[in-house]
C-alpha cells in the first residue's frame, strides 16, 4: 500500500500539481500528468472529506499557478495594468480554478467513502472528467489545461475521434487510477489487463480513418506579420502593417488559399472597404487565390463591434466571433466595473458576439469553419460547423501572451480540435506559432515565434464525420456520470 508521509502530503500534491503542467506543450512530458493524478488520487484515498478539499485545492494551486501563469503577462505587460492589480487578478483566477479539484475531492469522498478498487477505478477518473467539463462550461467556460490535451502524441489520443478531448482525459485519469491500484496491490491482474487494454484500444482506434478526402489538395500559405503588440494599433503604423502583409502575400506563387491572423488589418472594415480591400481583390483575382483575414467590423445600423474573419476573393463574406473572452472583449459586469477596456482599440466599446447560425465561409472552393483565437479551445463549438465544413481555420493574436507557455498550449489545443473533427486546420497568428495541422492532429509545417514568416504547405480537404462530430460530449458525459453514480452506490453499500 502506498503510504506517503502524511505530514508532508500537502507538499506532495502541491508539487504534483505543478509537475503535471510539464505534460503539456512545450515540454510534452505526457507521463507526468498521469503520475501527478496518481499522487492526488492516492492522497484522496487516505483523506477525510475535509482533508480532500485541502489537498485538491493545493493540487489546483500548483497546476493552475504554473499552467496559466501567462495571465499575468497578458494583463500587466500588454494590458498595462499595474503590477499589484495584475497580480491580484491572476491570483484570483488561479484560486477560482483551484476550487474545482478542491470541491471535487470533497464530493468524491462524500459519495464514495472507503478505498476499494471500485472507488479508485470507477469513481475518481469519472469525477475528474465531469469536473473538467464543468470548468469548460460554467460562466462561459475555461477548458484550458484539460488533461486529455496533454496526450495528443500518445496512443490515448486515438479516443479523440470517438469521445473527444474529455474522452482522452478520462482515459488518462483512468490510467492514473489503475497505477494507484497496482501500487496498492488491489486487483493487480485485472488492473494490469485493463491498463494494457486501454492503451492498446487507443492505439488501434487511432488507425481508423473516420473521414475521407474531398476534392483536390490545396496549396496554402499562412502569413505571420510579427507586428509587435505595442505597435499593432498605433495609427501611424497602419500603412506599414498593410504593406508588410501585402508584400509577403503577393510574393507567393500558385497558392489557392492565404490566411492572415486575427485583426491582421488593424482598422475597421468600413475604413478600408473602398481602398485597401479593392486593391486586395484585384491582386487576388490575378493570382486566383482566396484570402482569409482577421478584421474588426462595425455594424453602423445597430452600432455593434465584431471581431471578425473576412474572406476576400470571389465575394466578401464575414464570420463574426461568437465566443468572446470575458473582461478581454466584453465586460460581463459593466455596471460595476465601469466602461474601460484596455484591450480594445476603440475606447468605451465592447465587442458583440456573432450569431450562432452563421453561414460557413467559402475559400478556394471549399466550405471553411472559421474560429478566432480563444474559440479553438471549445471542441463542442468547433464541431457545430461539421460535417459541412471541409477545412478548419483559426486566426489568433498570441502576441498578448509574450514568450510564455500560452502560445504552445494554444497550438496543442488546436491540434486536438483537428483530431476530434478529422479535418486539417490552418492556424495563422500574428507573432507565432502559425502552423498547418493535418486531419490527424500532426503538425506538417510551422513557424517560429517572434519572426516574420510565411508557412506554406499542402492540405487535403476532408468529408465525413467522426463519432465525436456526430454526438459531441454527450456520450462521454453519460458514461462518466453512470460510472460515478454506480461506483459510488456500490461503494456505499459495500464499504
Amino acid at each position: 500500500m502506498i503510504n506517503p508521509v502524511q505530514r508532508f502530503g500537502g507538499l506532495f500534491v502541491l508539487i504534483a500539481g505543478g509537475m503535471a503542467v510539464t505534460a503539456f506543450a512545450p515540454l510534452g512530458w505526457f507521463p507526468l500528468v498521469i503520475l501527478a493524478l496518481a499522487i492526488l488520487f492516492n492522497q484522496w484515498l487516505l483523506d477525510t472529506p475535509r482533508q480532500a478539499i485541502w489537498h485538491g485545492a493545493l493540487f489546483g494551486l500548483g497546476f493552475f499557478g504554473v499552467g496559466i501563469s501567462w495571465v499575468y503577462v497578458s494583463i500587466h505587460t500588454y494590458g498595462h495594468v499595474p503590477v499589484v492589480t495584475a497580480s491580484l487578478v491572476a491570483t484570483a483566477l488561479v484560486v477560482v480554478l483551484a476550487l474545482f479539484p478542491a470541491l471535487l475531492g470533497y464530493f468524491l469522498k462524500r459519495i464514495a467513502p472507503g478505498s476499494s478498487w471500485l472507488v479508485v477505478v470507477a469513481v475518481f477518473p469519472a469525477g475528474w472528467v465531469l469536473a473538467e467539463w464543468l470548468r469548460g462550461w460554467l460562466f462561459t467556460g475555461l477548458p484550458w489545461l484539460t488533461i486529455g490535451t496533454s496526450q495528443i502524441d500518445t496512443p490515448l489520443a486515438g479516443f479523440a475521434a470517438l469521445l473527444g478531448n474529455y474522452g482522452v482525459g478520462w482515459a488518462a485519469a483512468l490510467s492514473a487510477a489503475l497505477v494507484v491500484a497496482l501500487l496498492r496491490k488491489q486487483a493487480r491482474i485485472p488492473s494490469l489487463v485493463l491498463l494494457c487494454a486501454l492503451w492498446l484500444g487507443g492505439y488501434f482506434a487511432d488507425r481508423v480513418e473516420w473521414t475521407g478526402p474531398r476534392g483536390e489538395a490545396l496549396q496554402v500559405a499562412l502569413v505571420q506579420g510579427n507586428i509587435a503588440q505595442e505597435n499593432k494599433w498605433a495609427p501611424e503604423n497602419l500603412l506599414h502593417t498593410l504593406e508588410r502583409y501585402s508584400a509577403l502575400t503577393f510574393a507567393l506563387q500558385d497558392k489557392d488559399l492565404v490566411v492572415w491572423p486575427e485583426t491582421a488589418i488593424p482598422a475597421f472594415y468600413h475604413q478600408v472597404e473602398d481602398n485597401f480591400i479593392p486593391y486586395l481583390e484585384a491582386e487576388l483575382q490575378a493570382s486566383g487565390a482566396t484570402l482569409l483575414t482577421g478584421i474588426p467590423v462595425l455594424d453602423k445600423t445597430e452600432w455593434r463591434y465584431y471581431n471578425s474573419v473576412m474572406s476576400i476573393g470571389d465575394a466578401r463574406r464575414f464570420y463574426h466571433k461568437r465566443h468572446l473572452v470575458p473582461f478581454g472583449e466584453y465586460l460581463p459586469l459593466r455596471g460595476l466595473l465601469g466602461d474601460r477596456l484596455d484591450a480594445l482599440a476603440v475606447p468605451n466599446a465592447d465587442f458583440s458576439a456573432g450569431d450562432d447560425n452563421q453561414a460557413l465561409l467559402q475559400a478556394a472552393g471549399v466550405p471553411v469553419a472559421a474560429s478566432i483565437c480563444f474559440e479553438i479551445v471549445f471542441g463542442a463549438e468547433i464541431i457545430q460547423a461539421l460535417p459541412e465544413a471541409a477545412l478548419l481555420v483559426n486566426v489568433s493574436n498570441d502576441g498578448w501572451f509574450g514568450d510564455s507557455l500560452a502560445p504552445h498550449q494554444h497550438l496543442e489545443m488546436s491540434r486536438m480540435r483537428a483530431k476530434e473533427a478529422g479535418r486539417p486546420l490552418l492556424r495563422a497568428t500574428n507573432t507565432g506559432i502559425s502552423a498547418i495541422i493535418d486531419h490527424s492532429g500532426r503538425i506538417t509545417a510551422r513557424s517560429r515565434q517572434f519572426e516574420e514568416a510565411v508557412v506554406s504547405g499542402t492540405v487535403i480537404p476532408r468529408q465525413g464525420a467522426t463519432p465525436y462530430v456526430r454526438f459531441g460530449n454527450l456520450p462521454v458525459l453519460l458514461l462518466a456520470l453512470t460510472s460515478l453514480l454506480a461506483g459510488g452506490f456500490v461503494a456505499r453499500r459495500n464499504p
